[in-house]
């Protein structure tokens, strides 16, 4: 599918941070296929220059090479982590780990408030631009009834409330601008694939990628701050 993201002015720069995951890449695809812009840069620990989420000096020096390159038209940060070797999501309270927690929040919360930091007052003053971030639903209060997570639950509510925040002062800057939180359902990578569950439906990377643009390109200043799933849905906080 061939996105034409055409609630954007033409050219300007496109930022993928998190490039070389699953969502990522794909995310990469999409914009560069779009046409929209006029440059599309990934970034990642690996990119050059590289951006590390847990390194502000790296974030800082990414975008800070990024506004040299033109009017900065879309952000999207595809990062965050559920599990990995070193740590899972908890079942009950008595699974807490305060080192694993903290972790958490770096990753899903600090690090997407320090890329607003920074990449946030580059962002373009006039026309349409979008900083989107990848939240999840299981980060609304609202929509839980099941409990457990704890710590990825929290930490992405914490992001929820740090992009509604950031909207609110970025806007006066640059009022066309929109600021997102958005839960890409669940895709075919190493973040979510382990704990779907039966009759989920399972997206792969392109689909999810490419349904999270139709809604970056659906929406306008007035629904800033918002936390919006894959299909267009606005989400409970």
């Amino acid at each position: 599918m061939t996105l034409s993201l055409n609630s954007f002015p033409p050219g300007g720069i496109a930022v993928v941070i998190g490039s070389t995951g699953g969502i990522g890449s794909a995310f990469m695809d999409a914009l560069d296929a779009s046409g929209r812009f006029g440059a599309v840069i990934g970034l990642s620990r690996r990119s050059d220059p590289p951006l590390d989420l847990l390194d502000e000096a790296s974030i800082e020096a990414a975008a800070a090479a990024v506004r040299q390159r033109g009017p900065l038209r879309l952000v999207v940060d595809a990062t965050g982590i559920l599990s990995d070797a070193e740590m899972s999501p908890e079942k009950a309270l008595r699974q807490i780990d305060p080192a694993q927690m903290a972790r958490s929040y770096a990753i899903n919360a600090i690090g997407p408030a320090l890329l607003l930091k920074h990449f946030g007052p580059a962002m373009a003053r006039d026309g349409k631009s979008v900083f989107a971030t990848l939240s999840a639903k299981v980060g609304s209060i609202g929509d839980n009834g099941l409990g457990g997570w704890i710590s990825y639950r929290a930490a992405k509510a914490g992001l929820n409330q740090i992009v509604r925040t950031a909207s609110i002062e970025l806007g006066r800057r640059a009022p066309e601008l929109v600021v997102l939180a958005l839960h890409p359902g669940t895709v075919d990578t190493g973040l979510s694939k382990p704990f779907a569950k039966a009759g989920l439906e399972v997206q792969t990377p392109d689909a999810a990628a490419g349904r999270l643009c139709s809604v970056i390109d659906t929406v306008d200043a007035s629904q800033t701050g918002g936390f919006f799933s894959y299909t267009g849905e606005r989400l409970p906080w």
